[in-house]
């Protein structure tokens, strides 16, 4: 099987059995890999009555055939569990180097399930993985844990690991590769499922060759690349993913003070990535093959850790961090990112609560005895960086937001419900369905939760423009024209991209549909098509979708928070997203029922019988 080593490893840790199951290759070609082989993988191991921090809910790390193939932005795999945040279908992608050295032990998967009895760590190499103590790595951070076990484990060996955060359980716990400079299995709380295993770190460190059946193509396909990323993207080389921020403040993209503001120009302006690389950067890093480079290397101001050189923040915790905290002191952005990704913290969904927290503040509902006698004000840089590290240390009012914000919500009555800025029980990232309307589809759609990525439609609203994908160009983002069809396809799209795996950013340097295919078929020998292609993408989309009909999800979930439904913002947008009207067009291009559900033909025509009957009834779930 070219693009793939042939087989799943599967540990169970409470018996402490390792066995190996061969990958086969109809399932392979039916979902690829990465997030869509998740999904399969996670209907075999879960059911309805799975509970999230349970000994058989599994973890389920998967490659795709392109990664460690040596394809540009292709270093990279899905997570994929059942969330203790949301209690749905989780999923979580990244880059770093991780990815490229477990494949290369042998294996496409690793599926972990049960318990140990103490804290415990996977060490994996060439066709053979070792369960090790972790006793004197538990309770340290992740840059520490990391650093101990690339000089145990050699200095090659990369390393997936929770922090405080994941063994405390705190459902906004993630997975961190690659220590200080590296990247994060960020949402949905996949750290606190980790943690609950007692598994401190996964470390791979493998060295077998990834097949290729026509390296040839793939050179050429590379080639290309390099010359597009080169013309299409020297801003995100030189200011990272940050150098978007004062856009999005302009076009009424960007969080502020808890998604009830409509703009703030000044706060924008000084915690833009253009500022962070003027005044704080001193170096950058990238992602196994990539010539993007753009994580930033900046030095840290204040505390312990000042004048060190740390990772910096992406455009996502510049603004959930920044201008949804009203919060314009970048050094504090900084700050709050490396704690963060030492505790093991999802900056998104941190950040949310933190505004959720300050709002519940000023609205009365939390008081100074709930938050420890000190107050939750708005732009309080000692403030932010309290909160980061009570919810990384599960205490005071931290242990509280830590829960997330539908929780918090729930626990503080109906007024907080109003401003609780969640999705499907998921913090949304630092984009705005009011701004852009295809943004509001895809979130109110996306089977973890409120996410940009899982549809990525609007950097293709009004800007860039996939002339291969197959739908027109959409001129006006504050109409429901486009919109629905946009959405289908762009996350068919990503949904091929996440299993693949490749990198999102890799559509701005051409590996748009047309090469993705070529690079595909490149890899394994395959003869896939354009209909093949966009059938998987959409076979990916859907089984996703049934494991969440099985929780109970339909349409009634597929929302926004209030406030991007009710409240116009003003600023760089006056409009509310015509949401009810866009999921109507939305169902009938997926073939679903008017309640969000696959109908039976759609099922039929993507070979998912299977999961539509559990659904259905006709097996006990």
């Amino acid at each position: 099987m070219n693009g793939y080593m042939g087989k799943i490893l599967i540990v169970n840790l409470t018996s402490q059995e390792i066995k190996e199951k061969e990958t086969d290759e109809e399932m392979m070609r039916q979902y690829l890999g990465g997030s869509g082989l998740g999904a399969r993988l996670l209907f075999e191991y879960t059911t309805a009555k799975t509970e999230p921090l349970s000994q058989e809910n599994p973890l389920i790390f998967a490659t795709g055939p392109l990664t460690g193939t040596g394809l540009f932005n292709s270093d990279r795999f899905d997570l994929v569990t059942k969330s203790p945040l949301t209690g749905i279908f989780a999923e979580s992608n990244a880059g770093g180097y991780w990815a490229g050295r477990f494949k290369k032990c042998g294996y496409d998967a690793l599926v972990v399930v049960g318990k140990a009895a103490g804290p415990i760590y996977l060490n994996i190499t060439n066709d053979k993985a070792e369960i090790k103590d972790a006793s004197d790595l538990w309770g340290k951070d992740t840059f520490e844990t990391t650093t101990i076990l690339r000089e145990r484990e050699g200095d090659k060996a990369r390393a997936a690991v929770i922090g405080p955060a994941g063994e405390k359980l705190v459902n906004l716990a993630c997975i961190v590769t690659d220590g200080m400079h590296g990247r994060a299995l960020g949402r949905c709380g996949a750290g606190a499922v980790m943690g609950s295993k007692n598994l401190k770190a996964i470390v791979a460190n493998g060295t077998k060759p990834v097949s290729v059946a026509d390296k040839d193509t793939l050179r050429k396909i590379n080639k290309s690349m390099a010359a597009a990323i080169k013309e299409n993207m020297p801003g995100m080389k030189e200011c990272g993913t940050g150098g978007g921020l004062d856009i999005s403040e302009e076009l009424g993209n960007l969080p502020i003070r808890n998604w009830g503001q409509g703009s703030w120009e000044e706060g924008a302006a000084k915690t833009s990535g253009l500022i962070m690389t003027n005044e704080y950067l001193s170096g950058t890093y990238n992602c196994g093959a990539c010539m993007i480079s753009c994580g930033r290397v900046v030095k840290a101001s204040g505390g312990p850790y000042d004048g060190q050189e740390i990772g910096g923040p992406e455009y996502e915790t510049l603004g959930l961090m920044g201008t949804n905290l009203m919060n314009d002191d970048l050094p504090t952005i900084i700050k709050a990112n490396e704690l963060c990704n030492r505790y093991g913290l999802d900056t998104i969904s941190t950040a949310g609560v933190i505004g959720f927290g300050m709002e519940a503040w000023e609205k009365g509902l939390l008081s100074e005895s709930d938050s420890g006698d000190f107050p939750l004000n708005w732009g309080n840089s000692a403030v932010i960086i309290k909160l980061i590290e009570q919810i990384g240390d599960c205490i005071g009012v931290g242990a509280f937001l830590g829960q997330g914000v539908r929780r918090a919500a729930e626990q503080l009555g109906p007024t907080a419900k109003e401003f609780a800025a969640e999705v499907k029980g998921l913090e949304p990232p630092a984009h705005d369905g009011r701004a852009k309307f295809t943004a509001a589809v895809g979130m109110a759609t996306s089977n973890r939760g409120a996410c940009h990525l899982s549809g990525f439609a609007h950097d293709f609203e009004e800007g860039a423009v996939l002339e291969d994908l197959g739908s027109p160009a959409l001129q006006d983002r504050f109409t429901a024209k486009g919109k629905a069809e946009n959405v289908f396809r762009m996350q068919n799209l990503m949904g091929m991209l996440d299993s693949a795996v490749a990198c999102k950013f890799a559509l701005f340097g051409g590996l748009t549909v047309n090469p993705l295919i070529s690079a595909i078929n490149a890899v394994t020998g395959w003869d896939m098509d354009r209909d093949e292609f966009f059938r998987t993408g959409e076979r990916i989309f859907n089984i996703k979708r049934l494991y969440n009909n099985c929780l109970g999800i339909s349409r009634k979930d597929d929302t926004l928070p209030l406030r991007m439904l009710k409240q116009k913002r003003g600023g760089g947008t006056n409009y509310l997203p015509p949401l009810d009207e866009m999921l109507d067009e939305y169902y009938q291009y997926r073939g679903w029922d008017e309640f969000g559900i696959p109908t039976e033909e759609k099922v039929k025509e993507l070979g998912l019988e299977e999961y539509y009957n559990l659904l259905k009834g006709k097996r006990i779930v």
